[in-house]
């Protein structure tokens, strides 16, 4: 009896909206430490030289070039690795927990971006693209 909700032949393509939302999320954060957009009460007084802040522009070049699916393997893995140093430098000191020192998102990041780093872009992507 076969219990597979969603067929194994999706699966490259569900990689790809893995990557272009992952990305898109990043995005998001850079542009809110460096610009502003959206509004974050916590990220509106960052300084752009500070750890924070130049976190800030790996997410958002890291971000862009991740949901397009350029240079993906290493983006990913760069960005994988920055997002530990969030965890480390940010959360761990508030305690051991995740949970409890709000360092899940950062440590699922670190995680899905060290699979996309391992896995490719997907199909669609432009490094996809540019190898056909």
């Amino acid at each position: 009896m076969d219990f597979t909700v969603i067929p194994a032949s999706w699966a490259p393509y569900l990689l790809s909206i893995f990557r272009i939302f992952s990305g898109l999320m990043l995005l998001e954060h850079g542009t809110a430490k460096l610009f502003k957009f959206p509004v974050v009460p916590s990220m509106a007084q960052i300084d752009l030289s500070s750890m924070p802040g130049i976190a800030g522009f790996f997410e958002l070049i890291g971000g862009a070039l991740l949901a397009l699916g350029l240079f993906t393997r290493p983006v990913a893995f760069i960005l994988s690795g920055m997002t530990a140093v969030a965890y480390f430098y940010a959360h761990a000191p508030r305690g051991f927990f995740p949970v409890l020192n709000n360092g899940e998102l950062a440590i699922v990041y670190c995680f899905g971006l060290l699979y996309i780093a391992a896995a490719g872009g997907g199909p669609w992507a432009v490094d996809a693209a540019r190898k056909r």
